[in-house]
């Protein structure tokens, strides 16, 4: 017994490139002959798919005298043309020409690449998809690599997922220096006010002492502006029978 995914019909060129990829997979693992194929796809179809084969596919067909659908290949044609829009080709070239890693990860912006290729049908050496894969890395990634020696591809993005892991680990130990130093601040803040509950009398003492350092500290500063104007020294003030300083 062969189960086919079921496919429903809706507006979604993505599912149904998906279920035809599913299906032709299935076909090949269980060598169904051409005989089959058609049966076994239309009965995995549900819902307006369903609907569409019957009314338009089989009754008006019927009407007006066309031979049948048989052959897989003659099915997979009806249903591009009524599932994929004759833009959908063009659409997808402009997506992988403008495709870029941003936020993606290496192996998610290499699914997705090879994704757009299979889809679009190019098949390009490799030196060009690997030309295509380089120029839409993120630069701090594409910069490091670049300088290294790799065969192909694979090994390419095996060297860019290096990368990008070391960048991720680095990145990860600044976060953790950081808010470790914010956790100790927090600690600092919480034992001196949990001190200042327990020793009220001491910790207005302590707060008196740095107080009173602070106006000492400033008022020698301020001090040490003042100028006497009998002998133009600093730091005081020259009394009323202070003898001036001769020049």
């Amino acid at each position: 017994q062969i189960d086919l995914p079921s496919f429903h019909g809706k507006v979604d060129v993505d599912a149904y490139l998906d279920w035809k990829m599913k299906v032709e997979q299935i076909f090949t693992c269980h060598q169904v002959g051409e005989e089959r194929k058609v049966p076994l796809a239309t009965l995995a179809f549900q819902g307006q798919a369903m609907y569409w084969w019957w009314t338009t596919l089989v009754r008006e067909r019927r009407l007006h005298n066309d031979p049948p659908i048989e052959y897989w290949n003659d099915l997979r044609s009806v249903k591009r043309r009524r599932n994929i829009p004759s833009y959908y080709s063009r659409e997808l070239m402009d997506k992988l020409q403008r495709l870029q890693q941003k936020t993606m990860s290496v192996e998610e912006y290499r699914q997705k690449m090879e994704l757009y290729l299979m889809r679009a049908g190019i098949r390009e050496e490799e030196r060009l998809t690997i030309a295509r894969f380089l120029s839409g890395l993120n630069f701090d990634i594409r910069d490091r690599v670049e300088l290294l020696p790799y065969r192909d591809l694979d090994d390419l993005v095996q060297l860019c997922i290096s990368v990008e892991q070391q960048q991720l680990r680095k990145s990860s130990k600044n976060i953790n220096s950081k808010s470790y130093s914010k956790e100790n601040l927090k600690r600092e803040g919480s034992s001196f006010k949990s001190y200042s509950k327990e020793n009220p009398f001491k910790t207005q003492e302590i707060e008196k002492d740095v107080e009173k350092k602070k106006i000492t500290s400033h008022t020698s500063s301020r001090t040490s502006e003042i100028k006497c104007f009998k002998c133009l020294g600093r730091g005081h003030i020259a009394p009323l029978n202070a003898p001036s300083k001769r020049l």
